[in-house]
Order: C-alpha cells, then sequence, then structure tokens
C-alpha cells in the first residue's frame, strides 16, 4: 500500500523530470535559461536525496 509520502516522492520525480526536460528543450531551442528552472529542479533533486538516504538509514537501522 502506497503511503502519502511515496507518492509525494512520485510527483516530485515527475515534476523535476519535466523542469530537467523544459531546461534541455530551451538549451536545444537556444533560449536563454532563466535562473528558476534549474534552481528549481535541483532543490527537487535534493529532496529526493535527502528521502533516498533517510530510506537507506532506515533500512540499516531496521537490520542492526
Amino acid at each position: 500500500m502506497k503511503t502519502q509520502l511515496d507518492m509525494l516522492r512520485v510527483w516530485a520525480s515527475l515534476t523535476g523530470l519535466v523542469l530537467v526536460a523544459l531546461v534541455f528543450v530551451q538549451l536545444g531551442f537556444g533560449v536563454k535559461i532563466g535562473d528558476t528552472l534549474p534552481m528549481l529542479a535541483a532543490s527537487i533533486a535534493g529532496f529526493e536525496l535527502f528521502l533516498f538516504g533517510q530510506d537507506i538509514a532506515n533500512k540499516r537501522k531496521r537490520r542492526g
């Protein structure tokens, strides 16, 4: 059963992928990239990395 945190992680990763795709589309068309999209993508990636590290720490606690 999926928890709300699991669903939040799914939406965060989908949003991050869309933002990264938008950055690359802008690069492909030669449009000047503002600071907002890369910063949003980086913040979502940081959120996902934090939760990934938290999952690893929780798995180690359960084993030991």
